[in-house]
């Protein structure tokens, strides 16, 4: 079983905003400016860019979430 050290929340939290962002920027919006690299008028005009980035932050903290916060026992 692992043990968590202090500040695995605040990186499960880290994980938790980027993987919503990630999530949000793919959402079809009809009163956006312009329409995104995809075609559509998404939540965010750069959305497969974006996406990619906010997914990359997401798994970067979950790594090291899983790496320098716990502790095997």
């Amino acid at each position: 079983m692992r043990q968590k050290k202090k500040g695995y929340g605040l990186w499960l939290i880290i994980t938790i905003i980027f993987s919503l962002a990630t999530l949000s920027s793919l959402v079809p919006q009809a009163s956006a400016s312009k329409a995104c690299y995809l075609g559509y008028y998404a939540h965010c005009t750069f959305t497969p860019i974006s996406t990619v980035i906010c997914l990359i932050i997401a798994g970067f903290a979950c790594v090291i979430r899983k790496k320098k916060f716990t502790v095997e026992e």
